[in-house]
């Protein structure tokens, strides 16, 4: 009888503390915004299931997303994501992690297709649509372990690089530092989410901002890589030319983490094959501490002068400078690209969104109510502030006749060029400048200065450029370091942005979200 008493008494204790453990992990995730590395640990020292993880996600979603704060960041949870961690933690049990990402949960932005979840594009015109096939970039990470946890809100259609606003969900999605401030767009569904720990990384699209953008108005870190790294198969497009898909996280490791997984040659996007060959074998060996030291760097100060940038934000990059100076860069102070000026922004753009969504919407759902721009102009299901831009897209001549589409052509072939020759002349690395030349502005405000620096290089040169938290003004408002490099350089940008992350370590999460009581 003593026997089996003290039996029952040592597996209680086991039991105890088992539970204190996983106290233990949760409190790692909710209080110290855990990182992959973080959650793979605790599931290797099996102080925390995949269950446990994605339903403590689920209920911050619960908690913050439209109460609380009401962050209005997510449209829709998946409701087999509990399912799935479930069998991800059989197949733990059984032989260990499934792939890199294994049960790290994932915030998808609303416009990549994902067989378990609607595909709306922030829509209401596209409502409910399901999609028979994932986005090249989800069956990846799927394929990785990831878990598909939430569809994100965004800009509708992915217009607005200003602010998240759509006719699919009600509201502005909200900046988690600051309630009454915007997260940019298109790509802030996903932004405040990640910023919240609402998920642990996530999904976002950028035709000219919207990685780099909402990453950098919620301390994150974003990628936009080469033109042809990453596969755009199975994402609505805006406009092709341009459209890249990437992740955001918290961290630079993160991030890259995401990257690694995703980037390379896809038979189903043309463009995508000009990677092989250019793919790093992993880019996870370039986070390199030292990552900062030897290289040369230019900056852009076109792009923040005093007149047009915030004078909290030309200290803080002051600072970064020095920063990067002190950890071992030789900076060439200033480097002028003269197309900067003499271009205007518009003119890089080629306005193809009708061509670009009435080739997709057929293939996205052969059975859904609408199949061209015409259709959703006549459906009316749509937000009234990008009523203007679809009337005027859907004028837009066929591109093989559209003169302004030529110039915009002759203009990004100007600009790569220019970007080239003076990265070359000067033997740079990397260029430098602030992401955002402004704060974020408040909600509802499209008067003041933004400062959105993202659609000046990168896109139009088809060149990588990652942001990375540069630190805050006014005490809670989020400013970013964008790094470009010419293409396929996202090796150097990577050693660059991870040795300036770990000297620095802007990033705090928000106070607005903060850790959840444990469950009883």
């Amino acid at each position: 009888m003593r026997g089996r008493r003290s039996t029952l008494m040592a597996l209680l204790a086991a039991l105890l503390l088992a539970g204190s453990l996983e106290a233990r992990a949760f409190d790692l995730v909710r209080s110290d915004e855990a990182t992959i590395a973080d959650i793979h640990a605790a599931l290797k020292a099996k102080t925390l299931t995949c269950r446990a993880l994605v339903q403590m996600y689920l209920d911050r979603i619960d908690a913050y997303d439209k109460k609380g704060p009401a962050l209005n960041a997510i449209v829709v949870t998946n409701p087999d994501a509990l399912k799935v961690a479930d069998a991800l933690d059989a197949k733990f049990a059984q032989s260990g992690p499934v792939g890199p990402l294994h049960c790290v949960p994932l915030i998808v932005k609303d416009n990549y297709e994902t067989t378990d979840m609607p595909t709306s594009a922030g829509s209401l015109s596209l409502k409910g649509v399901m999609s028979k096939t994932d986005a090249f970039q989800i069956k990846k990470l799927r394929a990785a372990g990831a878990v598909m946890l939430a569809k994100s809100n965004m800009a509708e259609f992915a217009f607005d690089p200003m602010e998240t606003v759509n006719s699919l969900l009600p509201g502005y999605t909200r900046n988690p530092y600051a309630l009454d401030r915007v997260t940019a767009g298109s790509s802030g569904g996903t932004a405040a989410a990640v910023a919240a720990s609402l998920g642990a990384v996530g999904l976002g699209t950028d035709t000219g901002n919207s990685i780099r953008g909402p990453s950098s108005h919620t301390s994150l870190v974003g990628i936009r890589s080469t033109m042809g790294l990453t596969s755009r198969d199975g994402i609505v497009p805006l406009f092709l030319d341009k459209d890249i898909g990437g992740p955001m996280a918290r961290t630079v490791a993160d991030a890259v983490a995401v990257f690694d997984v995703i980037a390379g040659y896809d038979p189903a996007d043309p463009v995508t094959a000009a990677s092989q060959g250019k793919r790093a074998d992993s880019y996870l060996r370039f986070l390199d501490r030292d990552g900062v030291r030897g290289t040369r760097i230019g900056v852009v100060r076109q792009l923040f002068t005093p007149q047009n940038t915030d004078p909290d934000v030309m200290k803080r990059m002051e600072q970064t400078l020095a920063d990067l100076r002190r950890l071992g860069a030789a900076i060439v102070d200033p480097v002028t690209i003269a197309e900067i000026d003499s271009i205007p922004p518009p003119m890089l753009f080629c306005f193809r969104f009708k061509f670009d969504i009435n080739e997709y919407l057929p293939r996205l759902a052969p059975d859904a109510q609408v199949k061209t721009l015409e259709d959703i102009i006549k459906s009316g299901k749509f937000h009234p502030s990008i009523e203007k831009r679809l009337i005027d897209r859907q004028a837009e001549p066929p591109l093989s006749a559209n003169p302004r589409c030529d110039q915009v052509a002759q203009n990004t072939r100007q600009l790569r060029d220019a970007v080239q020759k003076v990265i070359e002349d000067n033997t740079l690395d990397a260029l430098v400048y602030p992401t955002w030349a402004f704060p974020p502005r408040m909600i509802g405000d499209l008067n003041t200065p933004h400062g959105n620096n993202s659609p000046r290089l990168s896109p139009p040169t088809g060149f990588p450029a990652i942001t990375v938290p540069m630190g805050f003004v006014r005490d809670t408002l989020p400013v970013g370091l964008q790094v470009l490099g010419r293409a396929w350089s996202e090796p150097t940008l990577i050693k660059i942005v991870y040795g300036y992350e770990q000297a620095t370590h802007h990033r705090r999460p928000p106070a607005s979200t903060p850790p959840l009581p444990l469950r009883p």
